[in-house]
């Protein structure tokens, strides 16, 4: 039986699994049958906030039978160093984009899915937003919350999960506890962690003095916080807030999604925009946070722009993070060489020095959440008159496209040096001091079929479409 472990690296040649997905698909389908409230509560993510349950599952809990095991590998997915209970083994599916299954015991054989779990950012708000009373169980703050939705007559049981850099399924784990991470006043240095980062000084007169001082709060916080697992979480928490204060789609978004209390758990990948001169710097806060290398984006010539994926071994965050490349620098390893200024900025460049740098005071460029594709576009336009520009990804395994970009406003002596610089012209300058530039957007994403890649030949159209000298 092969094993799967959270450090282990998958191949970044990402392939489709469509018997793989077929597969979770009609157990999902059983699940839903044996369980009248989820059932219910997936028609009401559809109508409400243009999502499909199937991206908010946590992980699923099958009932152990002959030559389950031997499926599930042939899927692709392997044994997990987490076992779900004991004698009951957990599988991840290492090469795709799938929920962990867990193979479990029952006495009388039972319904074919036990248990249905769903991924929420905060099981009280779901509770409250869906009036259930529910009693979670774990502490607050803690890695593994869990409450159980009683349903009367439900064969598949139906739980709400909360995560926080922990793949395992126990609300006290006892390798956190020899860690010293499950004390009596883990709850209130977690909080108190979240709020370092929260209120850290964003700008600066130099970004060199401003990544000097995210730096030093970030060791706070992770010393805070006990862990770069729980650290990455809630910096995180953190950055998606302040992108959604700074951009009305999501916030609009959000808010749908709050209806049922989901948050945003359906997250797929953050992106930030970085400057040439401080993308090691920007690797390093990233990699100090615990996350690993993945494929890179060399997009060439006339894309003017290269790209960095890097993802979190124990809290699944992904992250894109971009910066303007020459030609001859694809080949480099980019992520961790010092650049210099090129003698006139591309899209990201710009977009840097008109803005900020996305660590620092811009924030991120969009966050990337998994939706139902078409019933966005239409509730968002319909709700809320927020148009999606046109589909940059339109395959039936990868879909992707951003909400029409947000301006805002750019700051004079940010304008002014770019000018003095020679990176724009006088005309540019009183143009973007007056209307001020494109700033984020909400990308909306529908994968099939497991894939974890992206599209690189149209993410690099959809960066040039976004250049704040084209509008």
């Amino acid at each position: 039986m092969s094993t799967v472990s959270p450090s282990s690296a998958p191949p970044f040649d990402w392939q489709r699994w469509p018997e793989t997905e077929a597969f979770l698909g009609e157990k999902l389908r059983s699940a839903l049958g044996g369980n009248p409230f989820a059932a219910a509560l997936a028609n009401r993510m559809q109508a409400e906030t243009s999502t499909t349950i199937d991206v908010w599952i946590d992980h699923l809990a099958l009932v152990d039978r002959p030559g389950l095991v031997g499926e599930l590998e042939r899927l692709g997915f392997a044994k997990a160093a987490e076992p779900y209970g004991v004698n009951e083994p957990s599988f991840r599916h290492p090469g795709g984009q799938f929920p962990p299954v867990a193979v479990v015991r029952h006495p009388t054989g039972g319904p074919e899915v036990a248990t249905i779990a769903l991924k929420v950012e905060s099981i009280a708000a779901f509770s409250g937003a869906n009036n259930l009373g529910l009693e979670p169980v774990g502490y607050p703050m803690g890695p593994y919350r869990f409450a159980k939705v009683d349903v009367a007559g439900a064969d598949t049981a139906l739980i709400v999960v909360e995560r926080r850099g922990y793949l395992g399924f126990e609300p006290f784990p006892s390798s956190w506890a020899r860690d010293g991470r499950m004390a009596p006043h883990s709850t209130r240095d977690a909080m108190a962690a979240k709020d370092l980062w929260k209120g850290r000084r964003r700008r600066f007169e130099e970004d060199e003095a401003g990544f000097d001082a995210t730096e030093q709060v970030l060791e706070k916080v992770i010393e805070r916080a006990g862990s770069t697992d729980l650290a990455c979480h809630l910096v995180f928490e953190v950055e998606r807030e302040y992108w959604e204060s700074r951009n009305r789609a999501a916030r609009v978004q959000k808010r749908r999604q709050d209806r049922l209390g989901l948050g945003w758990a359906n997250h797929d990948h953050h992106t930030f925009r970085c400057s040439r001169r401080f993308f090691p710097r920007v690797i390093r806060i990233f990699e100090r946070l615990g996350f690993t290398l993945r494929e890179s984006f060399h997009a060439g010539t006339d894309a003017g722009w290269g790209a960095q994926v890097l993802e979190h071994p124990s809290t699944g965050i992904v992250i894109f993070a971009d910066l303007d490349l020459a030609p001859e620098e694809v080949e480099e390893d980019f992520a961790h060489t010092l650049l210099p200024d090129l003698p006139r900025p591309n899209t990201v460049g710009l977009w840097v020095g008109l803005h900020g740098e996305s660590l620092l005071d811009a924030g991120m460029h969009h966050l990337e959440a998994q939706f139902d594709f078409d019933a966005l576009r239409r509730d968002l336009e319909a709700e809320d008159g927020i148009v999606t520009m046109k589909p940059f990804s339109d395959f039936p395994f990868l879909r992707q496209a951003f909400t029409q970009g947000e301006r805002w406003p750019v700051s004079k002596h940010r304008a002014d040096r770019l000018l003095a610089r020679g990176w724009i012209d006088a005309e540019q300058h009183a143009r973007f001091l007056a209307e001020g530039a494109i700033g984020s957007h909400l990308e909306n994403l529908q994968r099939r079929e497991g894939f974890k890649g992206f599209n690189q030949r149209a993410v690099s159209a959809i960066i040039a479409e976004t250049d704040p000298r084209r509008h």
